[in-house]
């Protein structure tokens, strides 16, 4: 049980999968092939895999908004880099200012909550981090986006499996 638990966050972690991947692969089981990897996964309690997946991908989320925020900055010393975020990110983040701040959140969640290739918690941070949403905020609306798409992607995949039974 820890080593499919422990394949279960493995495949979390993978960008453009993340939870949308693993609980299928926990709750469904068998052999699953990912860029040439295969890992087999014996079938879990659905409840389980919901919430290694979940805690998982909202610690995942955080980490990853932070390590931008540290990335970003040490790139802006070199002033290559420096000028033109400026102009572009710094320059867009004072014209939709007033939006981020009412409809951030709910914007940021949804799109991490959307289980479809390419919304999730890596993209999600970038566009957050982009936008100018505070790091408190992010959390919020990362913890809800991540129990929206964790919810979808459970339903779904309980439902399969009760169709292939």
């Amino acid at each position: 049980m820890i080593n499919d638990i422990l394949k279960l966050i493995f495949i979390t972690l993978l960008p453009f999968l993340e939870l949308r991947a693993s609980i299928p692969a926990g709750i469904i089981g068998g052999n699953i092939s990912f860029f040439g990897i295969s890992i087999s996964i014996l079938r879990m309690p659905w409840l389980t895999v919901f919430i290694v997946c979940v805690i998982t991908n909202i610690i995942l989320g955080i980490i990853i908004y932070f390590m931008l925020d540290k990335f970003i900055n040490f790139f802006l010393r070199f002033k290559i880099i420096e000028i033109p975020y400026k102009k572009i990110v710094l320059r867009t983040q004072r014209k939709i200012h007033p939006y981020v701040e009412k409809y951030g959140e709910i914007g940021v969640a949804l799109f991490i909550g959307v289980p479809l290739p390419g919304s999730g918690v890596y993209t999600g941070a970038l566009g957050a981090y982009v936008l100018g949403l505070k790091f408190k905020k992010f959390i919020v609306a990362n913890i809800i986006g991540v129990l929206i798409a964790g919810i979808i992607v459970t339903i779904i995949s309980t439902g399969v499996l009760q169709l292939t039974t």
